[in-house]
């Protein structure tokens, strides 16, 4: 599909499923090559990083732990600025290589506000990927191990990203059409 309708915005097609694909594998085989011999232990964010994160860990060949944090941090199509912690880590991760996986980084207020609080965990270091990166949009000091794509500062949805929690499940990423 070129165009969808979620709610009352429309959007068009911006990154194939088939480009998602080959970026994910790409940063995996990354991962692989980097990571090789350590315990890493994976957190996704939720609720956008789930396609992301299966995908992902489907290439990984390496001796982890994967887990999820639910953080909020949008509300319609623009950053609310605050997050609010909503499910909490329950592993121990003290010694271990922590990996944050993000489906879109921003602003970095999120990021930002997970670093700070998993260093209190004692992990040995914590690595940051994310799918995609709106450089122009990100107003923290966030420091990126693995990004998959770079993009302009558009609202983008499809493929685990939603727009008032709908177009998830679409395949491919979408941006929204302006009017």
């Amino acid at each position: 599909m070129d165009k969808v309708k979620i709610l009352d915005k429309e959007f068009k097609l911006f990154i194939s499923e088939k480009r998602i694909q080959e970026v994910v594998e790409e940063m995996a085989h990354r991962m692989n090559k980097e990571l090789k011999g350590q315990k890493v232990f994976f957190i996704g964010i939720l609720n956008g990083c789930f396609m992301f994160v299966a995908d992902l860990v489907r290439h990984l060949d390496l001796d982890c732990t994967i887990t999820f944090l639910k953080l909020a941090s949008y509300q319609g199509t623009s950053s609310t600025g605050k997050v609010k912690r909503l499910i909490g880590l329950n592993e121990d991760i003290k010694g271990q290589t922590v990996v944050v996986l993000e489906d879109i980084v921003d602003t970095g207020i999120t990021l930002d506000f997970i670093q700070k609080q998993l260093r209190g965990y004692e992990p040995a270091e914590i690595k940051l990927a994310t799918l995609l990166y709106k450089p122009e949009a990100c107003r923290q000091d966030v420091s990126l191990d693995y990004v998959g794509i770079e993009i302009p500062d558009d609202f983008v949805v499809g493929y685990g990203l939603d727009y008032n929690g709908c177009g998830r499940n679409l395949r491919q990423i979408y941006t929204i059409i302006e009017d």
